[in-house]
């Protein structure tokens, strides 16, 4: 439960920007991804939660920018339909038929590009949140370098030009993709993932911290190689 294997890091939670200040993402990323949103009178942007799923949740996070650049943290989900994702909120920007690939890409009510994967209602799992992809320089390095934060493998399927990290300790949500971009990163991430560990070993390894702990927030934000913007806590336990 949230306890980090020694000398590692585990997975702790998905994190969303939203530039809205009601729950239209998080309703929608909640019907995505199986879950529910929970607010509160206090928090009307909520978080989505997974009952049943430990660390499958996504934190929404209230930020004043809006969203200005293809996201390079992307998710990919199951759905039965590309009508069940469209009725809460999405919009078709490439169909399969026309890209040739098996996987439609949308975007959420706020921009947010998703990979949607069509399964027939009986193969559909609870938690429909099946993937994690981010864009990269050099995909290879940033996978390699988070695989062994991780202590676990990096696959490199076959030669095809992106790696996949197995088997995340605490992670939920079954591929961790790094694939190549030509673009470089501009601005914040507005996906971003927490982990359990130590800052000060991410550092070591080359991580550069971005904001110390403090009186506001019990976790230091750090980035990796590339820029990738991630927070670590405390592990529990």
């Amino acid at each position: 439960m949230g306890s980090t294997p020694t000398g590692h890091a585990s997975w702790h939670e998905l994190c969303m920007d939203t530039a809205a200040r009601g729950p239209a993402l998080g309703r929608f990323w909640a019907g995505a991804v199986g879950g529910e949103l929970r607010t509160t009178a206090d928090d009307p942007v909520g978080d989505v939660v997974v009952p049943g799923v430990e660390h499958g949740g996504i934190a929404l996070c209230p930020v004043p920018e809006a969203r200005t650049v293809k996201h390079r943290v992307h998710l990919d989900v199951y759905t039965a339909s590309l009508a069940s994702l469209e009725a809460l909120g999405a919009t078709v920007l490439l169909p399969a038929e026309q890209s040739g690939l098996p996987w439609t890409v949308m975007a959420d009510p706020e921009g947010g590009e998703l990979c949607a994967f069509l399964r027939a209602p009986a193969e559909l799992p609870a938690y429909l949140l099946h993937g994690v992809v981010v864009d990269c320089a050099d995909p290879e390095r940033v996978a390699t370098w988070w695989a062994e934060r991780f202590g676990c493998a990096v696959d490199d399927n076959d030669g095809r030009g992106y790696f996949t990290v197995h088997d995340v300790p605490g992670m939920p949500i079954a591929t961790f993709d790094f694939v190549p971009v030509p673009e470089p990163k501009t601005v914040k991430n507005r996906i971003h993932w927490d982990v359990f560990g130590a800052a000060a070993d991410f550092e070591a390894a080359g991580a550069t911290r971005l904001r110390r702990r403090d009186d506001e927030i019990s976790w230091d934000v750090l980035a990796d190689p590339e820029g990738n913007e991630f927070c670590v806590f405390t592990p529990r336990g």
